[in-house]
């Protein structure tokens, strides 16, 4: 048996941060937990101050097939590099034709940047385009393969 598990990414801005995740990942805002209408009747019951109620986002897999995310409010910027990043493979993965994969892979590194994210690289593998490496709108890093 698995274990149940998320992607908790800390953030300045939770619900920007959310929106472009969501668009990368084609992942939706999360619904409440069962038995309330909305997140801030949730709040409201577990106490949690309203001016606190912007300190998150939530976003889940449609398909209900991969982790949720979670994007939590912290008053400390990003300093250094990622130790962990996700691959979003947009191009379908390694085993998709390269004259497939490529055209998708930079169609979505197109998107993502229109989306506020940069490039940080692109990346060979035998002497041709393989992957790129970018940074999301808080400098968050992923690669688009």
């Amino acid at each position: 048996m698995s274990t149940r598990w998320t992607v908790t990414l800390d953030c300045a801005q939770p619900a920007r941060l959310a929106e472009f995740w969501a668009l990368a990942l084609g992942y939706v805002p999360k619904p409440p937990p069962a038995g309330f209408g909305s997140w801030e009747e949730w709040f409201a019951h577990h106490g949690v101050p309203e001016e606190e109620w912007d300190d998150g986002a939530y976003l889940s897999d449609p398909d209900g097939v991969g982790p949720t995310l979670s994007f939590l409010k912290v008053p400390e910027p990003k300093v250094a590099k990622n130790r962990v990043h996700l691959d979003v493979q947009a191009g379908g993965g390694r085993e998709t034709p390269w004259e497939v994969r490529w055209p998708r892979v930079t169609e979505a590194v197109a998107c993502l940047t229109a989306a506020g994210a940069t490039v940080v690289r692109e990346h060979d593998m035998d002497g041709r385009p393989d992957h790129v490496e970018m940074a999301d709108p808080e400098g968050n890093e992923f690669c688009v393969v």
